[in-house]
């Protein structure tokens, strides 16, 4: 049995990564590929999850409780039963954002000891194009604490998965201007000059067949080391308040569910501005029998966004809410809980199913790999990305 190609999508929370994991899977699929997606999360009740289960058609397995790091095996099992179930040609793979260091933790590992089973491609980290203030944050161009949108702790987080990319993906191109997002190349360019760079729209599908063409070559990913302070490390993915919870609404009147979905976007929006609590990313799943509305905000001064179908009414809904907050858990906890009791308003019954706020622990990868393995390469070496520079 010739391996199965493995893509593993990198990038911090917000991304893009599982817009682009949705593109990748349908053209995938459309070529006549079989396609199994796994999913990662520090909790159950992942939204991702589910916006995969209904946008793709392919096989979704989750590894929750952990990054893959720490849940090694946990991956090893998931992609295991797609193996089993749906005999994929591809396996496309999403981490924890908060999460680095996985060339050292899984790209390695599974290239020494599993690399009769799979083929490691090229691994890609994601870019928001509009977080230009964070980015410039990382070469210190912004000195005002007051600036500063996330603690140093989670910038380094940021930048160290950039630094271990084979291939730096910028995405949303399509939301600002050709000349900022060849500015934001040429920063990339300086600062990470060994990893190839690619422009994308993974929301318009923009160059997103020719990313796929160049993760699905032959060769093998995981080129890249980073050097890593796991104290540091550790102290930025604690610094993000991580809620995941799964909640029933039944109201005595059908509700228009988009319009539901925003309005509670934007209320937690506001009332974490009000309390200087910086928005990494939070995103909501809501089903009925009308059918499915996903929203979510990448940033405190965004305008919540929906998907799905539009006008979705019903008497009951399931909703799914994911939030990774600068900020303590209990308070986002909070914030949450207060701002769906507003949106619901008197009339309207909410029931927390499960709910679980906290702050990741301290990542203790089952592997790590502090050096190449020359034996388990397809190249016999290090191996190099062999991209263009730029995507102009």
């Amino acid at each position: 049995m010739d391996p199965v190609q493995l893509l593993v999508v990198g990038g911090f929370l917000g991304a893009g990564k599982t817009t682009l994991l949705a593109q990748a899977a349908r053209r995938l699929v459309a070529l006549g590929k079989r396609v199994g997606l796994v999913t990662n999360d520090q909790a159950d009740n992942l939204v991702d999850t589910a916006v995969l289960r209904a946008a793709t058609g392919a096989g979704v397995r989750e590894v929750s409780g952990g990054c893959f790091c720490c849940n090694f095996n946990e991956l090893l099992s998931a992609t295991d039963e797609l193996i089993r179930t749906y005999q994929p040609d591809v396996i496309i793979s999403e981490p924890v954002g908060s999460c680095t260091d996985l060339s050292a933790t899984v790209l390695q590992p599974l290239k020494k000891h599993h690399g009769r089973q799979f083929r490691v491609a090229p691994f890609s980290v994601l870019v928001d194009v509009r977080q230009m203030r964070t980015l410039d944050q990382l070469w210190q161009v912004y000195q005002d604490d007051a600036t500063r949108r996330f603690p140093d702790e989670v910038l380094y987080i940021y930048r160290k998965q950039l630094e271990e990319a084979d291939l730096i993906v910028l995405n949303k191109v399509d939301l600002v201007p050709e000349d900022q997002a060849a500015l934001l190349e040429r920063v990339l360019a300086e600062h990470f000059p060994a990893a190839g760079r690619m422009a994308i729209s993974a929301k318009t599908g923009r160059g997103v067949d020719r990313w796929i063409q160049y993760v699905i070559q032959d060769g093998s990913g995981g080129g890249h080391l980073a050097e890593m302070d796991y104290d540091t490390y550790a102290r930025g993915e604690a610094a993000l308040a991580w809620l995941n919870a799964s909640v029933r609404l039944k109201s005595p009147t059908p509700q228009v569910w988009d319009v539901f979905c925003r309005g509670l976007l934007a209320a937690i929006r506001d009332q974490c501005r009000e309390s200087n609590a910086a928005v990494a990313h939070i995103k909501i799943h809501l089903s009925c029998p009308a059918g499915t509305v996903t929203a979510n905000l990448t940033d405190q001064d965004d305008v919540p966004a929906a998907r799905g179908q539009a006008d979705v009414r019903s008497e009951t809904a399931e909703l799914l809410i994911n939030a990774r907050v600068v900020t303590d858990p209990q308070q986002l906890r909070g914030i949450v809980q207060r701002c769906l009791e507003q949106v619901a308003g008197a009339t309207m019954a909410v029931e927390m199913e499960s709910v679980a706020s906290f702050a990741p622990p301290r990542p203790v990868p089952a592997h790590r790999f502090d050096s190449f393995d020359t034996s388990s390469s397809r190249t016999g070496g290090t191996w190099r990305p062999r991209f263009p520079k730029s995507d102009a």
